[in-house]
């Protein structure tokens, strides 16, 4: 058994324990020699030192005391004195950080005029208003020359507005472009919506794109954000938004009344350019790496219909029958961020819809993706499709053989691995069958990976199948990515149900479906008719089991005798039932509603404000993954990691907007460490450079509250 460690060493890895989750890291050598000293508050960078500097260091001891460090093991670990750390601690505490910088000494003066007038030919002079403005504009400088070099480097995507037959939209007015108002410090509920901004502005492009297509209808799509990011499941229920505060975050002034907002809607929907719109978007994610290429995960989720009128059916897995609605074909990579998406009538087609993904992507990405999908897409005849197209995938084998894989021998599971805490075994065989083309009659065969899987925690064995083609995937990364499914694809789908307005749809409208045949309602009714009948012989058969003969005195049969009118009848039924099932044969199988009578047509429901939607709901979605990937260094229980975040993006705040700044200050979380990584993540968004197509710049910080309320004072008559 191995023995824990209660005490760690110290001074391990250069690296000194000063209490209370303090630690010092020196980076080339230990105390005077180091060449920069790093210091960690709960295993987080908190600050970092040049020990060269003589004022840093100043600010840096008496920082880290405020922090509940021992001053001697603070001053044993920098080989400095005690005595040295009490007098800047002196320091700070008469003339404050003024003193430090300046180099103030108790034992002359306390008085700050005095030490002042000691220190004045080392005091700086000049309008402080300018010093700060000029310090101000360098940094700017800097940071625009940063920002350009970014620019240089990063991969420029075009959009393509014009070549999909699509001119891009009128420039708008420079007063009607985002975050152009400029105010002082304002307080905001929303405060923390604005950290979805920063990466989708910054690394997705995604005002450009948005404004390329919509122009000042841009502005629909900032309170989708704000939906998206809030759980706000309709536009009715934006009348319980603080207009005002809420615009102020979304930088559109203020959120308008509800028949204005229907107004910017319907004016981006009549566009009809949401399949352009997802396809730059989707394409720009694959081309800069924001969405992982090796593993796609295909599945189909329910949009249901609770209307009067009649539309297609899909499938609720969860009640296990048919309902009216649509089917959202939804495919994510391996981290869960959304690849694709596509909205089909009714129970939809994931066979053909994964088949048309690999076709459509094939262009944009050095080798096709595995495609990952459930025993819904089971099927010689698609597997077949796939690895003709070379398409590869792996998935779960359907109607396996329980019995049989329950009698492998357990010395043949060679491959075993540890996935989500659970123990497994796995080996790898071959499944061929046999496909015929579709023109021509000559069979070839198909050979498939057949992955066998125990899972040793619950017992349980089951099977997969894959199709990898030239790709070196080995068998434990196959059947990891069938277990990953799970994961990727359907916790997904959970949590944005739970934390996103998954299944909002605005702008609802019907129009007639391109697809208005029906199963043949002839058929049914001949079938029912045809099972009363079979009923009602079966009724005939017994009673002529249970009838006598009558014969007369002689002996001789009776002509009008029960069982002879039972035999009689029998046969008239017999011919009926035989005509019925010829004519049923006759019948199509399925019929257009026109040709009908007293049939309603049936309707679609027209798809483009739900992809205008979804278009958010996945930016949102990507935005917030990638956010919690930059959190989760600075906090360490994973358990807890997503809803700290949530809880940052729920923060309370105080906005400003200058010519060159768009400023978010968040309240600060008050346990130390989810306060800590808050301010970890802001920093990250901050170092983005994320900047307004006006070339703003967009920055969060966390801190108390920049505006004192004014209290009045009743004076005593």
């Amino acid at each position: 058994m191995q023995q824990i460690v209660l005490f760690k060493d110290e001074k391990k890895n250069n690296n000194i324990d000063l209490g209370l989750g303090l630690t010092l890291e020196f980076v080339g050598g230990q105390g005077k020699q180091a060449k920069k000293i790093i210091l960690y508050r709960q295993g987080v960078n908190v600050s970092t030192l040049d020990p060269s500097d003589k004022v840093a260091k100043r600010l840096f001891v008496v920082e880290v005391i405020e922090m509940g460090a021992g001053k001697s093991d603070l001053a044993t670990a920098l080989a400095i004195s005690r005595q040295t750390i009490h007098n800047w601690m002196e320091i700070k505490k008469h003339f404050g950080r003024e003193g430090l910088i300046q180099g103030y000494n108790v034992g002359m003066s306390r008085s700050r005029r005095k030490q002042r007038e000691l220190h004045q030919e080392e005091l700086s002079c000049g309008n402080k208003s300018e010093q700060v403005a000029k310090i101000r504009a360098q940094e700017r400088q800097e940071r625009e020359a940063k920002q350009q070099e970014q620019e240089a480097r990063q991969q420029k995507i075009d959009f393509g507005f014009s070549k999909v037959g699509s001119n891009p939209a009128e420039p708008i007015e420079p007063e009607v472009q985002p975050f152009s108002e400029e105010h002082g410090w304002e307080k905001t509920r929303y405060a923390g919506t604005f950290l979805y901004l920063m990466p989708l502005i910054q690394q997705w492009n995604w005002l450009d794109l948005v404004i390329g297509y919509f122009g000042s209808a841009y502005k629909i799509f900032m309170v989708f954000v704000l939906m998206a990011a809030g759980n706000i499941r309709s536009i009715e229920q934006l009348k319980n938004i603080r207009v005002r505060e809420a615009g102020l975050v979304l930088g559109i002034r203020r959120i308008a009344s509800k028949p204005i907002i229907w107004e910017w809607f319907y004016s981006a929907a009549q566009l009809q350019v949401s399949k352009l719109l997802l396809a730059d978007f989707f394409r720009y994610q694959i081309r800069t790496g924001l969405a992982g290429i090796w593993l796609w995960f295909c599945d189909g989720h329910l949009l249901p219909y609770t209307g009067k009128h009649q539309v297609r059916s899909a499938y609720n897995t969860q009640r296990r029958m048919a309902v009216p609605g649509r089917t959202n074909m939804v495919t994510r990579d391996s981290s869960g961020r959304v690849v694709d998406f596509e909205i089909q009538e009714g129970k939809g087609d994931l066979r053909a819809h994964i088949v048309a993904l690999g076709k459509k992507w094939a262009g944009q990405v050095p080798r096709q993706p595995v495609m990952v999908f459930d025993r819904e897409g089971s099927g010689e005849d698609f597997f077949a499709s796939l690895v003709k197209e070379g398409i590869p995938f792996v998935t779960w084998e359907k109607h396996a053989d329980a019995d049989k894989l329950a009698a492998l021998e357990k010395s043949k599971f060679v491959t075993e691995f540890i996935f989500n805490d659970k123990q497994y075994g796995a080996f790898e065989g071959e499944k061929t069958f046999t496909v015929a083309p579709e023109s021509g009659t000559q069979r070839y065969n198909v050979t498939l990976r057949r992955i066998y899987l125990w899972n040793k925690t619950s017992k349980k064995r089951v099977s997969g199948l894959a199709w990898t083609g030239d790709m070196n995937m080995s068998t434990q990364e196959c059947a990891q990515a069938i277990l990953h499914r799970w994961g990727a694809s359907e916790n997904t789908f959970k949590h944005l149900n739970d934390r996103h307005p998954f299944h909002y749809h605005p702008g609802f409208k019907l129009v007639e479906s391109d697809r208005q045949d029906i199963a043949n309602p002839e058929i049914k009714r001949q079938t029912s008719l045809i099972s009363a009948m079979k009923t009602e012989l079966n009724k005939l058969y017994k009673k002529l089991a249970n009838a006598k003969a009558a014969t007369k005195k002689d002996g001789s049969l009776r002509q009008n005798s029960v069982k002879g009118r039972l035999e009689s009848t029998i046969t008239e039924q017999e011919l009926a039932l035989a005509t019925a099932r010829e004519e049923k044969k006759l019948l199509p199988e399925r019929v257009n509603v026109s040709d009908l009578e007293s049939y309603k047509s049936i309707k679609r429901v027209d798809d483009e404000g739900k992809y205008l939607f979804d278009f958010v709901t996945s930016s949102v979605w990507n935005a917030r993954k990638q956010m919690v990937d930059w959190l989760r260094p600075h906090f360490n229980e994973e358990n807890e990691l997503v809803d700290l975040f949530y809880a940052i993006t729920s923060c309370q705040g105080w906005i400003k907007s200058t010519k060159t700044d768009v400023t978010v200050r968040l309240e600060p979380l008050q346990q130390t460490s989810r306060r800590i990584a808050q301010e970890q993540l802001c920093r990250k968004l901050t170092n983005l450079g994320a900047r307004t197509p006006t070339g703003k710049w967009l920055v969060v910080e966390v801190g108390e509250e920049p505006i004192k309320p004014i209290k009045n004072v009743q004076k005593n008559d």
